[in-house]
């Protein structure tokens, strides 16, 4: 099995880095539409058989040391029973808002396993195909709550965070509510055959540092510290706010998922070299042709300077017109970098 993605997690030296790409089973692969046809996202995810065959289908494409589970951060929604969508334009929209006491009271307890066992399905198929790791993932409290509170949402998640601090007893109960659920979800994932799990939260960047601290970093910390409890590897990923580095380090997670805001090597020092660091490719540069884009990944490399514990990856996700063979050159000069020589040349 091709375990580098694994060792890159415990931070052993490596003679090359490990890549794969958040949303690298998707909208730029050729194959892709003809595969998913007409039907969206969160049906596709309930059928383990098609959900696992696009998981496996940037394989086919380049070599990349990871395949990330075919889902979306908000299929969770389903196994609380709650019927979402998904819109063109909205992404998940749910039958109305949760932002009152009769509706959070509404929620009941579910177990993933049960309601959810389509992902654990696909999990196991894939786990059964694949000699890559496989990474499964959660979506963040605070970037469920964007969703839930607000339904559909604003650019500015004006009324989530409007509601969070209107409303702190009922933003605790619904947090406390999807942290139970997601560590549940998590560890299920973990069970049925996921190397990894990413906790996303996309949108934690809209937020000042110390209301992240009061209303967003108890939740993050306390499902960071229950994956933990059962040894499931993490990634700890939230974009768009660099000054939110230090209370994120503070949150737990193997690995810090870093996004293209930031130098690579200063954010290691912030987060600590005790763990690993993902990432931090900008997504724009695959869209510039393969030369801008592998000297943007040889910087990235310079900057890491061959440092045990480094995931090659996008600073958040390939855009729908990236071209693939861009893609491949990347991969391709990733692994042909030899870590050691890296080392040298940065002297650590």
């Amino acid at each position: 099995m091709n375990d580098r993605l694994l060792r890159a997690l415990r931070r052993e030296p490596l003679d090359t880095t490990p890549v794969w790409f958040m949303r690298q089973a998707g909208r730029s692969l050729p194959k892709y539409h003809e595969m998913k046809g007409n039907r969206d996202l969160l049906e596709v995810t309930r059928d383990p058989v098609l959900a696992a065959e696009i998981t496996m289908l940037p394989l086919e494409y380049f070599p990349v040391d990871g395949a990330v589970l075919y889902a979306d951060i908000s299929t969770i929604f389903l196994g609380a029973g709650i019927d979402v969508t998904i819109e063109k334009g909205l992404g998940p929209v749910l039958p109305h808002p949760y932002d009152n006491a009769e509706t959070i009271r509404s929620l009941e307890p579910f177990e993933p396993r049960e309601t959810l066992e389509f992902v654990m399905d696909t999990l196991r198929i894939l786990k059964r195909r694949l000699d890559v790791p496989i990474l499964g993932f959660i979506g963040a409290p605070y970037t469920l709550m964007t969703y839930m509170v607000e339904s559909p949402r604003t650019k500015e998640r004006a009324g989530t965070k409007a509601f969070m601090w209107r409303e702190p007893q009922l933003w605790d109960r619904l947090m406390s509510y999807w942290s139970e659920h997601l560590i549940k979800f998590a560890v299920a994932q973990y069970e049925a055959g996921a190397s990894v799990i990413q906790l996303f939260d996309s949108w934690a960047g809209t937020l000042h540092p110390e209301d992240y601290r009061r209303s967003v970093f108890p939740y993050t910390k306390r499902i960071l510290d229950g994956l933990k409890a059962e040894g499931v590897p993490t990634i700890n990923f939230a974009t768009g706010n660099p000054n939110l580095l230090p209370l994120l380090a503070e949150a737990g997670g193997d690995v810090m998922g870093l996004d293209w805001r930031v130098r690579i090597d200063e954010a290691w020092k912030i987060v600590g070299h005790h763990r690993g660091v993902q990432g931090n490719l900008d997504p724009v540069s695959l869209l510039a042709g393969t030369e801008i884009a592998i000297e943007k990944a040889a910087e990235v490399l310079r900057e890491v300077g061959g440092r045990p514990g480094h995931i090659f990856n996008v600073g958040h996700g390939l855009l729908p017109q990236t071209d693939h063979n861009v893609v491949r050159a990347v991969v391709d000069y990733i692994h042909s970098v030899n870590l050691e020589s890296l080392r040298g040349e940065s002297g650590s």
